[in-house]
C-alpha cells in the first residue's frame, strides 16, 4: 500500500465501502436488526423524557404546597381550620381547601378524578392549571357548575349535551352542567377530571362539614417553599407537607424507573444482537478468508486489515443509529410513543391524549450510542483480529 498516510486511509475506507456493497445481504440484515434495536432504546428514552418535560411545563403553575393529614400511614381527612393555624406563618400568601377524590363509573368501567376547590376565578392562582379549550370554570356561588375534559365527555357519552349525572355514597343523584371544557394540551392531568366547587365535591362524596382532603397553599418568595414546609409541619404534627418539587421528582422518578425497567427487557435483544453480530463476524467463508490472504500478497498489513474490518463495522452501526435514533424520534413526535405510552402512563379506561415533544439533550444521545454500538464495535473487534491474522499461504 502507498506510504502516504492519508492515502493509505482513503484507500481502506474505499474498499471498505465496496466490501460493504459486495456483501450487502449479509450487512443489510445487520443493518435492520441494529436499527430495530437502537429504535427501542431510543423510543423508550425519549419518550421518558417527553414526559419528564410536559409534567415540569404543566406543574409549573401547580400549588406551591400541598398539605394532607396523616392516620396510621394513609391520607384522611385534614380539617379545614388547620389554614387559620397556617395564617401565622410569615410568607404565606394564600391557603385554599380542596376536596379531591375518584369516582367509578360502572357504565364503562372508568374511573374518573373529581376535584374541588374553594374558589373557581380563571385569574387565581389554583386554576392557572386547568386551562380550557371553551367556555369557562364555575363562579363563586355557582352550584353544579363542572369543567369535564373531552375523554369525559366521550366516556359519559354526553354528545351535545351538557347535564349529566352522578352517584352520592347513598345512590341518590347529584345533577351537574358542563360549563367547559379542559384544553387537550394538559390531558397528562385532565384526562380523566371533573372539576367542581368545593360544596359540589362535598356533596357528591358526603364529607362532613370542616373537613377537606387536602389544603393549598401558595407562598409569596419562592425561594422560602422549603423553609415554610418545614414550619407547616412543625404546626400540624402528623401533616405530610408536599412542595411542587418534590410532585415533579416524584414524577420524573417514575418515568425513570419505568424507563429504566424497559430498558432492562431489551438488554436481552441487545444482548441477541450482539451473540448474532460475534457469529456473523467470526464465521467467515472461504471467499473471505481467501480474499484476506489476497491483501495481505498485496501489502496490506495485520493493522491495515483490522482497520478496515473496524471501518466496516462502525460504518454499519453508525448508519444503524442514525436511522434507529430518527425513526425513534418519529415515533415520539408523530406518533405519539404509541408503543411504549401504557408502559409509562400505565393502564386506565380514560387514556390521557397529548402530543409528545421530547426535548434535544446530547447525553441521551450519548447515553443510547454506547449502550448500543459500542458494545457491537467490541462484539466485532475479536473477530475482526483473528481474521486478520490468517496466513497468505494457508488459503491461497
Amino acid at each position: 500500500m502507498t506510504t502516504n498516510p492519508l492515502g493509505r486511509l482513503l484507500n481502506i475506507l474505499d474498499y471498505a465501502l465496496y466490501s460493504l456493497k459486495r456483501k450487502f445481504l449479509k450487512n443489510a440484515s445487520v443493518f435492520v436488526i441494529f436499527t430495530l434495536v437502537i429504535f427501542l432504546f431510543g423510543s423508550f428514552q425519549l419518550v421518558s423524557k417527553a414526559l419528564t418535560e410536559a409534567a415540569g411545563k404543566i406543574l409549573a403553575t401547580a400549588p406551591d404546597i400541598t398539605v394532607q393529614q396523616m392516620s396510621a400511614g394513609r391520607q384522611v381527612s385534614i380539617a379545614a381550620s388547620a389554614k387559620i393555624e397556617l395564617a401565622s406563618i410569615f410568607g404565606i400568601k394564600k391557603t385554599d381547601e380542596r376536596i379531591w377524590g375518584y369516582y367509578f363509573d360502572e357504565d364503562n368501567g372508568a374511573n374518573y378524578t373529581v376535584i374541588g376547590v374553594q374558589s373557581l376565578f380563571e385569574e387565581s392562582p389554583e386554576t392557572q392549571l386547568f386551562g380550557l379549550s371553551e367556555g369557562r370554570l364555575p363562579g363563586v356561588g355557582e352550584g353544579g357548575k363542572v369543567v369535564i375534559s373531552e375523554n369525559v365527555r366521550n366516556h359519559l357519552q354526553l354528545g351535545n349535551r351538557k347535564h349529566f349525572s352522578l352517584f352520592r355514597p347513598d345512590l341518590s343523584q347529584a345533577s351537574f352542567e358542563t360549563v367547559g371544557l379542559f384544553d387537550r394540551k394538559g390531558d397528562i392531568l385532565t384526562a380523566d377530571l371533573i372539576l367542581m366547587s368545593l360544596p359540589d365535591a362535598r356533596d357528591l362524596f358526603a364529607i362532613p362539614e370542616g373537613l377537606v382532603t387536602d389544603l393549598l397553599v401558595y407562598v409569596a418568595n419562592p425561594n422560602e417553599i422549603d423553609t415554610i414546609a418545614v414550619k407547616i409541619s412543625e404546626k400540624l404534627p402528623g401533616s405530610r407537607v408536599l412542595t411542587r418539587n418534590q410532585i415533579l421528582k416524584t414524577y420524573k422518578v417514575v418515568f425513570n424507573w419505568r424507563s429504566g425497567l424497559g430498558t432492562i427487557c431489551l438488554l436481552t435483544a441487545l444482548a441477541a444482537f450482539v451473540i448474532l453480530a460475534w457469529d456473523k463476524a467470526s464465521g467467515l467463508s472461504q471467499e473471505e478468508m481467501k480474499e484476506v490472504g489476497i491483501l495481505k500478497i498485496l501489502g496490506w498489513q495485520t493493522n491495515d486489515i483490522i482497520f478496515l474490518r473496524f471501518c466496516e463495522s462502525l460504518s454499519v452501526s453508525f448508519l444503524a443509529f442514525l436511522a434507529g435514533y430518527l425513526l425513534a424520534w418519529m415515533h415520539v413526535v408523530f406518533f405519539d410513543g404509541t408503543l411504549f405510552r401504557p408502559v409509562f402512563l400505565g393502564w386506565s379506561v380514560v387514556r390521557p391524549v397529548f402530543s409528545l415533544v421530547p426535548p434535544f439533550v446530547v447525553e441521551d444521545l450519548l447515553l443510547v450510542f454506547s449502550i448500543s454500538v459500542i458494545p457491537y464495535l467490541c462484539a466485532t473487534a475479536v473477530p475482526a483480529w483473528r481474521a486478520a491474522t490468517v496466513r497468505a499461504d494457508s488459503v491461497i
